[in-house]
């Protein structure tokens, strides 16, 4: 094949079967900085060469791939006969990582180019463990390279050093610094590129670089000695760690960088987050029609991508997605490069009615290509990705828990000109609440929202509410930025064992009513009132329902079918236990949640003039996506819920799954169902607990039209089809 291979084995399939895994990374890197190591140099045994290698394929993090071995002049790849984990333990460490994750065998990272096998030598390396990464270079003739082009590189920084970004947090500008064998470099700026400013941007959140004074650095870099490090790098733009730019052999003026200065970067912040008047940072401008959104993810910069194409947000197939697509999806939300590139639908499977635009080309980092021929694709593999960097948020901890993922809330506040932790008010807390305490802290979703914790043994000295009158709608990145009281604390109940406590998880359900099916069956039914005698007890008939006469009246019922899918990431299920259900016994049933969906007609002025409700009297899996198995049935008393990949189904002709309408006036009206209303379950996204139709009524017949999940279309179409911005109120209009 016109490669060479490197310890040449005659029982490799080669280019079919190769080597391919994941490295353990340093958990906290970028920061904090790890602990002073001692490093003890590379013991080899003799006679065996020094092998160079790389990760390299269509990577989704920068720390797997296909293994890569560089010998005479050229790479190869790694035969995986009698390869193990063991052997991949020495790769990962050879780069700079602490150990394997995982390898596996076949070619999940794509064929590479070159042959190779790897029978002798691997297994003879005792490898310090660096907590790191490794530059490896794949440019440079085997000639001219050092001894060991390994490098290994414990950090990298930006330090400010004008006094004006000193103040400001995080740093956006300053030398770029990576700290080799304990103690921290400056780059020469000979090679260094706006390219190589890019990557680095990118690595510490920034979307972009910019250019800045170079004078004012001249001038700074000439009043005292530099400490180089020794090689240069040279990245195209796109990468989305500096590990993957190729290293510059290691010449004797970069030691000294005769004639330049420390290589300095100018990041721009995000969309989220940019300078304001005060040293802070305040809220950035918003695209009047964005283009690409995150969906589903517990974390700011996290999520489920979603495109918006002729007015309708569709899912991106993960078809060839890697790291560098991703992370130019994080650049267009205004973030840095991307952590990682998800697949398989990890964050979420989308709306059911969402296509999927797929589109196998690669996107350069410079501009947003269009691909032609994209169409939608049904049931693929959904792309998501993680930002690489997090954000500086006033201090929360939880206090009391049995896990780092539920406890007490303390917040830090200033009170009486001191800082002390305290806790928060529990009056009114509830999910939404827990919500952006979980994503503040990192720590997912909220699995439950607690309004007395007791059983928490918190820190006594924070037992003192700071905190109170706590209001959020659930998008806040903060608690500080929910609504809550000023200077004065006011709580009924007090703190101490009253104070607010969270419990998190990783995962969250998210339901979603399948609104195509509303369309398709909603129909009139006029029902004798004899026959709705259950129906009026459990409050699903309008109030004028009681003066109706039951022997010869009757009521008009708008019915239809609802079909909710779990399209979360965990299964949905009601907040109380088997002990707290409700026995209803005209309908002979138990209601685990006594409000599990709202159905409102309402008038093109946004007024309620119809409402109905669905207690879930029986969450169970009526079916399942072909791989799935049902757990949730409601006989004898059973469990309920539904399962991620399943869902539950009310047909139009049980009791209550209606919409009483006997009062409603001839007209255009607007229908909508509302799932979980009153948050009681956490779900990974409330935007798609709506659905709305377009109806009109002649007062014989109904016709549903335009029916849709909430989100699903864009804020123009959205807007195009209410004729109003809300509810004007949350109230039944009169009679």
């Amino acid at each position: 094949m016109g490669r060479s291979q490197i310890f040449p084995s005659n029982h490799c399939l080669l280019l079919l079967l190769l080597a391919e895994l994941s490295c353990a990374q340093y958990e906290h890197w970028p920061y904090p900085e790890p602990a002073p190591q001692v490093f003890q140099p590379p013991q080899r045994a003799p006679n065996v060469p020094k092998i160079q290698l790389r990760l390299a394929g269509q990577k989704r993090k920068h720390n797997e791939g296909r293994v890569e071995v560089f010998y005479g002049g050229e790479w190869g790849t790694v035969c995986d006969d009698d390869f193990s984990i063991h052997a991949a333990h020495v790769v990962c460490r050879e780069l700079g990582y602490l150990e394997a994750v995982s390898w596996l065998p076949g070619s999940k990272y794509g064929k590479g180019e070159g042959e190779g096998g790897l029978e002798q030598g691997i297994g003879f390396f005792q490898i310090p463990i660096i907590p790191g990464f490794s530059l490896i270079d794949a440019s440079f003739p085997l000639v001219s390279r050092p001894q060991n082009m390994n490098i290994q590189v414990e950090d990298i920084r930006i330090r400010a050093i004008l006094a004006t970004y000193r103040k400001r947090v995080p740093v956006t500008e300053g030398y770029v610094e990576v700290k080799d064998e304990g103690s921290w470099k400056q780059i020469c700026d000979k090679h260094w590129t706006m390219k190589n400013s890019r990557v680095v941007c990118g690595m510490f959140g920034f979307p972009s670089e910019r250019k800045f004074n170079t004078n004012v650095y001249k001038m700074f870099a000439s009043r005292r000695k530099q400490h180089y490090w020794p090689y240069s790098m040279e990245c195209s733009g796109s990468e989305a760690h500096i590990s993957s730019c190729r290293l510059g052999s290691p010449a004797g003026h970069n030691s000294s960088c005769a004639g330049g200065v420390p290589a300095v970067v100018s990041c721009v912040p995000g969309r989220a987050f940019a300078p304001g008047g005060h040293g802070g940072f305040r809220k950035a401008f918003r695209q009047e029609q964005p283009l690409v959104r995150l969906k589903g993810g517990a974390n700011t910069g996290e999520g489920r991508v979603e495109v918006l194409k002729n007015g309708e947000w569709g899912t991106v197939c993960d078809d060839n997605w890697n790291l560098v697509s991703a992370s130019v999806v994080c650049r267009e939300l205004g973030f840095g490069s991307a952590r990682e590139a998800i697949a398989g639908a990890r964050l979420g499977q989308g709306e059911r009615h969402s296509g999927t635009w797929m589109g196998k080309h690669r996107v350069g980092p410079d501009r947003r290509q269009r691909s032609p021929g994209l169409h939608w694709n049904e049931g693929r593999g959904r792309a998501a990705f993680r930002w690489v960097y997090g954000l500086c948020v006033p201090q929360l901890r939880l206090s009391g828990g049995r896990t780092p993922y539920e406890g007490r809330v303390e917040v830090l506040a200033e009170r009486n000109g001191t800082l002390r932790w305290g806790t928060v008010c529990s009056h009114n807390w509830g999910t939404v609440e827990a919500m952006v305490v979980c994503r503040q802290l990192g720590l997912g979703f909220a699995s439950h929202a607690f309004q007395e914790t007791w059983y928490w043994h918190g820190d006594v000295s924070a037992d003192d509410v700071v905190m109170s009158g706590v209001k959020c709608s659930g998008t806040e990145m903060s608690l500080s930025h929910c609504r809550h009281d000023g200077a004065h604390v006011s709580c009924p109940r007090g703190g101490g064992r009253f104070g607010a406590g969270v419990s998190c998880s990783e995962t969250a359900p998210d339901l979603v009513l399948n609104a195509e099916l509303v369309e398709q069956t909603a129909y009139l039914e006029d029902r004798p009132m004899f026959l709705l005698q259950c129906a009026l007890e459990e409050n699903c008939l309008a109030s004028s329902a009681h003066n109706t006469s039951l022997t010869s009246g009757y009521r008009r019922l708008l019915r239809f079918s609802s079909q909710i899918h779990n399209n979360g990431q965990s299964d949905f299920r009601p907040k109380n236990g088997r002990h707290a259900w409700v026995w209803h016994d005209c309908h002979r049933h138990y209601h685990s949640m006594e409000v599990f969906t709202h159905y409102d007609l309402l008038n093109l002025n946004g007024t309620k003039v119809a409402e109905g409700h669905k207690a879930s009297f029986c969450l169970e899996d009526t079916e399942c996506e072909a791989d799935v198995q049902k757990q949730y049935e409601c006989a004898n008393f059973g469990e309920q819920g539904i399962t991620v990949g399943c869902w539950d189904v009310y047909r139009h002709d049980i009791d209550c799954q209606w919409i009483d309408i006997t009062d409603v006036p001839p007209g255009d009206y607007l229908f909508q169902v509302v799932i979980n209303p009153n948050y009681e379950v956490a779900e990974s996204d409330y935007s798609n607990n709506v659905m709305k139709c377009r109806s009109r009524y002649d007062g014989q017949r109904i016709w549903m039209y335009n029916c849709h999940i909430g989100g699903s279309f864009s804020e123009e179409t959205e807007q195009k089809f209410d004729h109003f911005r809300g509810l004007t109120n949350n109230n039944v209009s009169a009679r």
